[in-house]
């Protein structure tokens, strides 16, 4: 059976081991254009001994930004600045796949250009508040997009997939999970439609799917991933379906040809997951549920095991910039400092040490993480 630290085949891009970085938004983004930086690219590089990097989440257009200091992928600008990000990975022997992720719902107007307004399938109002650069928020009662609004968005999606490709990168993954956009149409809380994009199990899985089918279409599918979360209560999204809906996602996309399934598991979903990853018929990527705790060493017998093809790994890799060579060591590993989690300058983002060259046991104490002050 193999490993986690066996190399992969995914969509004729050779991965250097099993071991997925996860997205992670780090709102380091900073200035207007919502530009990728230098300190962006240094920060991907020093990871890219992950098999498969996923990038922060990326909105396809300008309304779909949903926190302070988010990078996009809809202007000549940004694509320029990401060439930058993919370069610098790609010379440190790295695969990097851009996540796209329209936040929907979850924004606020002082995120977005005057005149915009936060939307969703339908005006239904998340419970909780946001951040932004005048403090937290309650969340604003979105706008229902028409059905033009719903064609066009597809069509944002695909452009800045093709916009991903220009940049540099190896492919792209669509945001589904965590309460943003595209999980939004396939909760029936959450989406109230009568039309054809709602209602039905069909009809709240059809946005999802033409997403999909559209990005597909235009950057090949073996370019395409696609993030989930069943059961995941994110940004106050419900779902009581998990079974129906899910399973008709699955079987939707599942002719598109498309490179792989990444699932965020959520709490007593573990049927769910065994499910959908024998229903998959393309590579499985898991982030599993550990609870309270990091994921870590004790779950990459999930890949022994046949449970996912890859393992998806995200506050270890924040804190762990070589993760891989740690994880292979049994440690130790860097504590992370939460407190420069989103925003900010180097610190607690690109001044987490590396093992020593000659280092890489087991034992020893961790590296402490800086604790965000000088």
């Amino acid at each position: 059976m193999p490993t986690a630290f066996d190399s992969y085949d995914l969509g004729g891009k050779r991965l250097s081991s099993r071991i997925v970085m996860a997205p992670m938004t780090r709102s380091r983004a900073r200035g207007p254009g919502a530009v990728a930086t230098d300190l962006m690219a240094a920060y991907y590089a020093q990871r890219a001994s992950a098999g498969l990097i996923v990038t922060e989440g990326t909105q396809p257009s300008v309304v779909g930004q949903g926190y302070p200091d988010t990078p996009g992928l809809y202007s000549p600008e940004q694509v320029e600045t990401w060439r930058k990000v993919t370069d610098a990975v790609h010379r440190a022997g790295g695969v990097i796949f851009a996540q796209l992720m329209h936040a929907g719902r979850i924004s606020d107007p002082s995120l977005l250009p005057e005149g915009l307004h936060p939307v969703a399938p339908s005006p239904v109002r998340a419970r909780g508040q946001i951040y932004t650069h005048d403090g937290p928020k309650d969340f604003p009662l979105p706008r229902e997009l028409t059905e033009a609004e719903i064609v066009r968005t597809i069509g944002d999606f695909a452009t800045a997939a093709r916009n991903a490709i220009a940049a540099g990168f190896d492919g792209v993954e669509l945001h589904g999970a965590n309460g943003y956009l595209i999980q939004q149409f396939l909760s029936a809380g959450t989406n109230r439609r009568t039309d054809g994009w709602g209602g039905s199990v069909g009809g709240r899985t059809r946005f999802g799917v033409e997403v999909a089918t559209a990005v597909a279409e235009a950057v090949g599918g073996q370019k395409v991933g696609f993030r989930i979360s069943p059961g995941n209560p994110n940004n106050d999204i419900g779902e009581d379906d998990l079974s129906a809906t899910y399973g008709a996602l699955v079987e939707r996309l599942a002719p598109l040809g498309i490179a792989y399934l990444h699932q965020m598991e959520a709490a007593e979903v573990r049927d769910l997951t065994l499910r959908l990853r024998r229903d998959w018929p393309g590579t499985f990527i898991l982030n599993p549920f550990t609870g309270t705790r990091p994921t870590g060493p004790e779950e990459l017998k999930l890949v022994d095991d046949g449970t996912a093809d890859l393992i998806a790994y995200a506050t270890l890799f924040l804190s762990n910039p070589d993760l891989p060579k740690r994880l292979a060591a049994g440690g130790p590993f860097n504590t992370h400092d939460r407190a420069t989690f989103f925003g900010g300058d180097h610190r607690g983002y690109t001044d987490y040490p590396a093992l020593p060259p000659d280092k890489g046991g087991k034992g020893g104490q961790a590296h402490e993480a800086p604790d965000g002050h000088e």
